[in-house]
């Protein structure tokens, strides 16, 4: 694997893409690094579809309207609450 930093690559830009064709170039700039990948234009094409199924996450979810409804009720009764115990002054 080679290592090369984000001048040097701008540079030298076709020695680093014919060096991709046969091993792992990756380009440098600051604390991140950039993975270069050759394939052929056949291979570029995605010819399959990835189905991923949904989590415990996705059916533990509530929709948008529940959310709405439980925090109506909740902001409602911190109002109230707050309401019947404020100071009136007098």
């Amino acid at each position: 694997m080679t290592v090369v930093s984000s001048q040097e690559f701008a540079i030298n830009q076709n020695k680093y893409f014919d060096m991709a064709m046969n091993e792992k170039v990756c380009v440098q700039r600051g604390n991140n690094i950039f993975h270069l990948l050759c394939t052929n234009n056949d291979d570029a094409t995605v010819k399959e579809r990835v189905y991923y199924e949904p989590d415990e996450d996705f059916y533990n979810s509530i929709s948008i309207a529940e959310l709405r409804q439980r925090t109506h009720k909740f902001v409602h009764k911190l109002f109230t609450d707050n309401e019947s115990n404020s100071f009136t002054g007098g």
